[in-house]
């Protein structure tokens, strides 16, 4: 990797991180406690590429890191290959028990190593370039041969989605009619077919009828969708998929009914996973304790509670990372004071000011101001990180490096609003006012 690419890196995440987001991408440069968990990842990876598939449940409180190990991951997955996904889990914009919406959303996010989201127009493209090659390569059709190029195209596609197509016809259906259309140069149809493709509402009744699809996707269609997304993408070149169910837990504030459904369906989801319906699928979902252990979440459904379930009984220390449950046992002082350093050094790298910065925020500035923060959240560790590291870069690193006589135990009293806090931070203050530390 070029220093420059790494300088790149550095500053996506320290921009985000003033932002006070969680980085899309460099997570490996400042990740603290996740070292144990590579290699039991890295295995799951290797079993993705051999065609199998793994699920994990990732649990903590908040501020623990689930989205940010599941971004880690996601780095990791991308980088050995796969194709990535991130949903968050909600009452209105995502339903757990309305498959459909979530495969839609699926392919919003889809993503791989070199396409942003939306990757399925891409992928898709790929998909079918690969083939094209495949018969070319056999030598029986001449690539100037179009009509016979595009028949040897559509036998294959067909051989390849045969297992798919037994459940879910309309998805090779529109792949073929988006190829058609594509060949044909009607780029208004073919754009309505992969929209189609994607999960897409409202697609223009024309272009369904030129593929010889109807309706929209439902819920019973989005497994043979998903299972259809898989075979393209492994066919592409991608080793699998790695879906991120993030949040899971909103299920427990939902009405009754629609909870119920919600955990059947990740019931099913998981059945299908262990019946080796959906080769090449990585599931994590993220969620609290309380979803897993309590009566509103995991607990209300049996066999989804048996098929999660994990003895936690024991010291943190001993977890197994292979576990269908992985506990994230969330910061500590050290840890935060160890994640705001390794920061901080990364800031170091991209400065204008590199030896003052090292210098005035020492690593004895860089405990206290972790101290101060979390003091003031109630003295909950998990929940400061946000805070803490949106403060350390933009309201300290920023102007130590900007300007040569600011100098932070002087000049900067800490001070947290409520404005900028979201709920669960803002219930763990202290005060409803401004509150002001001063730093040793």
């Amino acid at each position: 990797m070029t220093v420059e690419v790494s300088k790149a890196r550095c500053r996506e995440v320290i921009a985000a991180l003033r932002r006070g987001t969680v980085p899309q991408s460099g997570l490996d440069l400042f990740a603290v406690g996740l070292d144990r968990f590579a290699s039991s990842m890295d295995e799951d990876l290797a079993t993705i590429a051999k065609g199998g598939a793994a699920f994990h449940a990732i649990r903590g409180e908040y501020g623990s890191g689930k989205t940010f190990f599941a971004r880690w991951l996601a780095e990791r997955a991308k980088r050995s290959g796969m194709a990535v996904s991130e949903i968050q889990i909600s009452e209105t914009e995502t339903p757990l028990h309305r498959l459909e919406t979530v495969y839609r959303r699926l392919t919003e996010r889809l993503m791989t190593a070199t396409h942003p989201p939306s990757a399925l127009r891409p992928i898709v493209d790929s998909w079918f370039y690969t083939l094209e090659e495949e018969v070319l390569d056999e030598g029986e059709v001449s690539e100037h041969d179009e009509e016979a190029l595009a028949i040897a195209v559509d036998t294959l596609l067909e051989q390849r989605l045969a297992e798919v197509a037994r459940t879910t016809p309309a998805f090779a259906a529109a792949l073929r009619g988006y190829r058609k259309a594509r060949v044909a140069g009607d780029v208004a149809t073919a754009e309505s077919l992969i929209a189609w493709l994607g999960g897409q509402k409202s697609v223009a009744a024309s272009a369904r009828r030129a593929a010889g699809v109807r309706g929209d996707l439902d819920h019973f269609a989005a497994l043979g969708f998903l299972q259809g997304l898989l075979t393209v993408l492994r066919d592409c070149g991608h080793s699998g998929l790695l879906l991120v169910l993030d949040e899971i837990e909103t299920l427990q504030r939902v009405r009754g009914d629609v909870r119920e459904k919600g955990l059947n369906a990740l019931r099913q989801l998981l059945d299908e996973i262990d019946a080796g319906r959906f080769p090449g699928l990585f599931l994590v979902i993220t969620g609290t304790p309380a979803f897993f252990d309590g009566q509103q979440g995991v607990q209300r459904l049996a066999p989804l509670a048996q098929r999660l379930a994990t003895d936690f009984t024991t010291d943190p220390r001993f977890d197994s990372t292979r576990a269908v449950q992985l506990r994230l046992p969330g910061f500590d002082l050290d840890r935060l004071g160890e994640l705001g350093r390794k920061v901080r050094d990364l800031f170091v790298g991209v400065a204008h000011s590199p030896d003052r910065v090292k210098s005035v925020v020492d690593d004895r500035y860089v405990a206290d101001l972790a101290e101060a923060v979390t003091g003031k959240l109630g003295g909950q560790v998990g929940v400061a990180p946000r805070v803490f590291l949106r403060k350390l870069v933009s309201d300290v690193l920023d102007r130590v490096d900007e300007h040569a006589e600011f100098d932070p135990r002087v000049h900067y009293p800490v001070t947290v609003t409520h404005a900028e806090l979201n709920e669960i931070e803002r219930n763990a203050a202290v005060s409803a006012g401004d509150i002001e530390l001063e730093l040793p």
